[in-house]
C-alpha cells in the first residue's frame, strides 16, 4: 500500500469542528504542540501503520508483516483494537479510526494532543529527528535499491543480523559532549601521547652526529617504538557503549552494508526516547484526555460512554504494569502533595500519619510542577523522585515471584523499597543489559571483545547467542562477551558458528 493511500483523507466536518474546539481547551490549558494533522483510516491500515511503528513507509522486511499478521488476527479475533496512533514529527501526524463513535473520536483527539505536547516539550525528545517522516521514506528508497542490486534475501538477510543488535547503542550519546580534552576535529592519533624520538649518541662535534646516529637506525627505531605503541593501543581507547557505531567504524563491510547498519542504526535512535518515557508520556496524554473531556468537550448523553472506555485504558491486571494507570495517577498525586505543600524536608520528618494526611500549605503549586515534570523526566527519574510509600499503598503495587513449590506466581514483597528498587530495575535501560564494545583486537588476533555491565542483571544465554550470532556475521571474526554468573567471571565465545561458555 502507497503512503498516499494513508494520506489522502480528510476529517468529516463534524469531527473537523470537534478537532478545533479540542485544540483550542488544550491550548486554553497551557498545552503547547506541534501542528497536528489528524488522519481517517479503517482497521487494516492503521494495523499496517501499527506495524511499520506508526510510519506510512518502511524499507522492505519480513518482521514488519508479521507484526501486521499478529495485529490483525487480534482484532479480528476481538483480542485487540488500537483507538489512537500518533508520531513525533513536525507536524505530527495522528490517525483516527473510522469505526470509532464520536466519544471516542473526541477521546482520542485530547489524548493525541497531549502526547505531541510532551513530544515537543521534553527534553529526552529534543534531539530527535523532527523530519523522521520523510527519512524514513528515503530509508526505504535506499534498501529497495540495494534489494534490486544485490538481491531481496541477500540484503534482507543482512538486515536480519542488523536488527537483531538494534538495541546495542548508547541511549544517551544524542547528549553527550566531545571527549574531555579533545580539540573539535582532533584525530585519536592527535590525541595520542606523542612519540619521545629515539635516543641518540652524543657527539661533541656535529660532524660526527651522522656516523654516530646513522639515519637508518634511527628510522627502525621510529618504526619499533611506532609498532610497540600500536599493541599496547586499544580500540577503542575505553569501553564504547554504542556498538553499531563501533562497527560502522571499524567492521569489514561493504559499502551497501554499511548503508543498511547505518540505517537500522539511525531509526534506533529515533525510538529510544518513546521506550525511555513510556509511563511518563501516556500517564500525560491520559491525564490531559481526562481534564479536557471532563471538564470541557463532554455532552450529558456522552458520559457513560466516555467513563467505561476510560475505565477500560486504565484497567491493570494483577501483576503487571499499565503505563496509562500509573503515569497518570502519579501525575494526579504529584499535583496533589504540591497543592497542598506536602513536600520538603519539614513535611518529610513529620512523624504524625495523621498530620501527613490532613496536610494542607494550600500552595497551589501542583499544575506548574507537573509541567516541570513533564518537561524534564524520563521514566525513570520520574518513578525514582516521585514514587511514594503512601502512592505504593493506595495502589497496592507489590513484587511476585515464582514458588517452585506451589508451582505458581505469588507476592514476593509489599516492602515501598523493594517495589520501587524492581520497578526502577526494570525501567533502567528499558530492561536491557548494559553492553560495552572493549577491544576490537583481543588477544591480537581481530576478535571481537564485549563486556557485560553487571548490575543485577544476568544475560538470557539463548538471547545471547543469537545477538553474538549477528555479530559476527558483520565482524567477520570470532565474537566474545565477558559477564559475570553467581560473582564469577565468565566469558561467552561465538566463532565459526559454534557458541561455549567458559569461567576465566
Amino acid at each position: 500500500m502507497s503512503s498516499s493511500d494513508f494520506m489522502s483523507s480528510e476529517l468529516p466536518p463534524e469531527l473537523a469542528r470537534y478537532r478545533d474546539e479540542i485544540r483550542r481547551h488544550a491550548e486554553d490549558y497551557g498545552l503547547d504542540f506541534f501542528e497536528t494533522i489528524f488522519e481517517m483510516v479503517d482497521y487494516d491500515q492503521i494495523n499496517s501503520l501499527a506495524a511499520l511503528g506508526g510510519f506510512p513507509v518502511r524499507y522492505p522486511h519480513w518482521r514488519f508483516g508479521m507484526d501486521y499478521d499478529q495485529l490483525s488476527k487480534g482484532y479480528e479475533w476481538g483480542l485487540q483494537k488500537i483507538y489512537e496512533m500518533v508520531i513525533n514529527t513536525d507536524p505530527s501526524y495522528a490517525y483516527l479510526m473510522k469505526s470509532n463513535n464520536i466519544v471516542d473520536q473526541k477521546m482520542v483527539m485530547a489524548h493525541v494532543y497531549g502526547h505531541v505536547d510532551f513530544f515537543k516539550n521534553n527534553i529526552w525528545f529534543s534531539k530527535t529527528n523532527r523530519k523522521m517522516l520523510d527519512t524514513m521514506a528515503n530509508h526505504a528508497v535506499k534498501i529497495r535499491n540495494t534489494m534490486d542490486l544485490y538481491g531481496q534475501d541477500t540484503v534482507e538477510n543482512f538486515l536480519d543480523h542488523c536488527l537483531s543488535i538494534e538495541n546495542l547503542i548508547d541511549p544517551h550519546l544524542p547528549f553527550t559532549m566531545p571527549a574531555r580534552g579533545a580539540r573539535p576535529g582532533e584525530t585519536e592519533d592527535e590525541r595520542a601521547p606523542k612519540a619521545i624520538e629515539p635516543g641518540r649518541l652524543k657527539s661533541d662535534r656535529n660532524y660526527m652526529d651522522r656516523y654516530i646516529n646513522p639515519p637508518e637506525f634511527l628510522e627502525e627505531q621510529r618504526k619499533r617504538q611506532k609498532e610497540e605503541r600500536q599493541k599496547q593501543r586499544r580500540n577503542p581507547a575505553a569501553p564504547q557503549r554504542d556498538v553499531l557505531l563501533f562497527l560502522l567504524e571499524n567492521a569489514p563491510l561493504e559499502d551497501w552494508q554499511h548503508e543498511c547498519l547505518s540505517i537500522v542504526r539511525d531509526e534506533a535512535y529515533y525510538f529510544v526516547p518513546q521506550m525511555q518515557t513510556k509511563i511518563m508520556n501516556e500517564g500525560w496524554a491520559s491525564y490531559w484526555h481526562s481534564k479536557i473531556m471532563t471538564q470541557k468537550a463532554l455532552k450529558d448523553s456522552e458520559i457513560i460512554d466516555f467513563a467505561d472506555h476510560h475505565a477500560g485504558t486504565m484497567a491493570m491486571a494483577p501483576g503487571r504494569i499499565n503505563p496509562y494507570k500509573i503515569g497518570v495517577e502519579l501525575l494526579r498525586d504529584i499535583e496533589e502533595r504540591w497543592d497542598r505543600g506536602k513536600f520538603g524536608k519539614e513535611y518529610d520528618e513529620c512523624d504524625d500519619m495523621v498530620a501527613k494526611a490532613r496536610w494542607d500549605r494550600k500552595l497551589g503549586l501542583g499544575r506548574q510542577k507537573i509541567f516541570e515534570v513533564r518537561r524534564v523526566c524520563n521514566d525513570v527519574t520520574f518513578i525514582d523522585e516521585y514514587l511514594t510509600e503512601e502512592f505504593v499503598e493506595r495502589y497496592k503495587m507489590y513484587t511476585y515471584a515464582f514458588n517452585r513449590r506451589t508451582n505458581q506466581y505469588e507476592i514476593a514483597e509489599r516492602d515501598f523499597k523493594k517495589v520501587k528498587e524492581k520497578l526502577l530495575f526494570q525501567l533502567t535501560n528499558m530492561g536491557q543489559p548494559f553492553i560495552h564494545v572493549t577491544d576490537g583486537n583481543f588477544q591480537n588476533k581481530g576478535e571481537l571483545l564485549l563486556w557485560h555491565k553487571h548490575q543485577g542483571l544476568d544475560l538470557d544465554v539463548k538471547w545471547a547467542r543469537e545477538t553474538m550470532r549477528g555479530l559476527s556475521e558483520l565482524w567477520k571474526r570470532p565474537v566474545n562477551v565477558e559477564t559475570e554468573v553467581d560473582g564469577q567471571k565468565k566469558l561467552f565465545t561465538y566463532i565459526n558458528g559454534e557458541f561455549s561458555e567458559r569461567f576465566l
